[in-house]
């Protein structure tokens, strides 16, 4: 099984890179942080708040595919899964430790479904698929990051540089499965590369990589 795990803090090109390198290689694609998003976007539909058993209670019984769309029990949310409030809430429903292991299970089985793929999130290299073939950390410095979001969905550049360093402090200082840079990883700075060079760069490593 091939998995070509893509961590990293939010806004610094996974899902463009992963998406695009999945195609590149004829792999599978997994955005575990659209699987989180819509459990987060659930549990505000169901006005649970902080209550952490209930929002796990649901991702358990939750029907969730996540592909080119996202359909959550039935329903087509690739859209509302990437709103604001969805955004400012996210973090501590990925805080939750029973929620995280539910995920994880499904992302293993969807690995296993699809015999690997190229898959990202925060804590894929360093937890879900520790001996993945390839383990990236892709980032990119707050500012930049900041301006591709409002390159892509416009806003205000310093605000949205203030909520991803918020949303890193979330992501890097939670007890379960932090952002970190897992073991054997290769660091990707982004910052000043196009995304044809970022995925020539990861076929290389690849390729470095290829038993025998």
């Amino acid at each position: 099984m091939l998995v070509v795990a893509i961590d990293g803090p939010a806004g610094a090109g996974k899902s463009t890179i992963a998406r695009a390198l999945a195609e590149r290689l004829q792999m599978a694609h997994l955005d575990t942080g659209a699987q989180y998003r819509a459990v987060t976007l659930a549990a505000l539909r169901a006005g649970l708040g902080g209550s952490e058993p209930a929002v796990a209670d649901l991702a358990e019984r939750m029907t969730l595919d996540v592909g080119a769309r996202v359909v959550l029990d039935g329903e087509d949310v690739t859209g509302p899964i990437r709103s604001p409030e969805v955004d400012v809430a996210v973090s501590a429903v990925a805080a939750n430790s029973a929620v995280r292991n539910e995920l994880r299970d499904r992302q293993r089985a969807w690995a296993a479904d699809h015999d690997g793929g190229v898959i990202e999130g925060r804590d894929i290299g360093s937890v879900v698929f520790p001996d993945a073939r390839l383990k990236l950390y892709l980032t990119a410095s707050p500012r930049v990051r900041a301006e591709r979001r409002v390159a892509e969905h416009g806003g205000d550049v310093d605000a949205i540089e203030a909520d991803i360093a918020r949303r890193d402090g979330h992501d890097t200082g939670r007890a379960d499965g932090p952002l970190v840079c897992a073991d054997g990883a290769v660091v990707v700075d982004t910052s000043g590369m196009t995304v044809p060079d970022v995925l020539d760069q990861i076929e290389r490593l690849l390729a470095e990589r290829e038993p025998g």
